[in-house]
């Protein structure tokens, strides 16, 4: 059964995409996010999913449930910079800096839907210069095109931005995903192919310093998720693909991978000690990118052009335990 279906979740259109193995709940007026990824083979919830009666606290936080689109993502320093002579101010909310940018619960159009005998899909689109907030703080008018894709136990996203102005502008975004790992520590390991840890200071900025990984050198290997306590900002090796895979003991688990032309940084985050959740964040730039020392292929900052379009990928796949 590959087909899109359509619900409700407290008043507001879900569209929902079935495969024989996986159903993928989408909110597109409240942020365009996946609020539910149920593996039907296993009956397991592999997001954290906001319940209906948790609409409150979803629309103050979206980015603590499902897989929330970041732009830019984590802290900038006071909310502030400064790029080719324009000045930029995000609004404080975090202490004095903002953290994960201004896509928030915006509304986005649902402008296709594909089934075919492979797979299916829904595309969603959404104008920032439709978001008075948004131009208040960044002034910047984008197209957003998001397409996600459903083929058996794969789950495939792509976001397409096209800048609509007329200066360019630094660009990142992030994903913010929580993964559930069922209050069961113990039974997961994480792999992650990374070179080295960025060094944070006391307000969890990066101070542009690349470190080793000295504790962390497991995640190249396989770092049990057992007493792990992480909130840590991780460069991507250049030779290895940006990827990051869950596993459990029994040899179930997924695959998260990313465009490693752009996501070059991720962020693995517990929400203190490992228990119920894994957050795996891929970033295509290192938060407080344009104040930090350094060139694009440090930071991961992407010069948007005017009329350019850049293409974004991402893909989540299952990995089911071999007979």
């Amino acid at each position: 059964m590959k087909q899109v279906t359509k619900g409700r979740w407290n008043g507001y259109d879900t569209y929902i995409l079935h495969s024989q193995e996986l159903e993928v709940t989408l909110l597109p007026r409240l942020g365009n996010n996946v609020i539910a990824l149920r593996d039907l083979l296993q009956e397991r919830d592999i997001l954290r999913s906001p319940e209906e009666s948790e609409l409150e606290y979803y629309t103050a936080k979206p980015y603590h449930f499902g897989i929330p689109l970041l732009i830019p993502p984590g802290r900038l320093r006071q909310g502030s910079f400064s790029y080719e002579g324009a000045d930029y101010q995000f609004t404080p909310n975090s202490g004095a800096h903002h953290i994960h940018g201004l896509h928030r619960t915006q509304g986005w159009c649902v402008s296709d839907i594909e089934e075919d005998e492979e797979g299916c899909a829904v595309v969603t689109e959404f104008l920032t210069e439709n978001d008075p907030g948004w131009m208040e703080q960044f002034p910047v008018p984008l197209k957003l095109e998001m397409s996600f894709r459903l083929q058996n136990s794969s789950l495939k996203q792509t976001l397409k931005v096209t800048h609509l102005g007329g200066t360019r502008v630094p660009f990142g975004i992030g994903y913010h995903s929580w993964f559930n790992i069922d209050g069961q520590p113990e039974r997961w390991q994480l792999i992650l192919p990374a070179q080295g840890v960025y060094e944070l200071d006391n307000d969890l900025l990066p101070s542009g310093r690349l470190l080793p990984l000295g504790p962390l050198e497991s995640l190249n290997g396989g770092m049990p998720l057992q007493g792990a306590d992480l909130d840590t900002i991780l460069r991507i090796a250049e030779s290895s693909p940006a990827e990051a895979v869950m596993l459990r003991e029994d040899g179930y688990g997924l695959r998260y991978s990313a465009d490693k032309d752009y996501f070059r940084h991720w962020v693995v985050y517990t929400k203190g000690t490992a228990d119920r959740f894994l957050c795996i964040e891929p970033y295509t730039w290192l938060p407080d990118a344009p104040n930090l020392p350094g060139d694009a292929s440090f930071t991961g900052l992407i010069p948007l052009d005017p009329g350019q379009t850049v293409v974004l990928r991402t893909s989540i796949d299952l990995i089911y335990p071999q007979p």
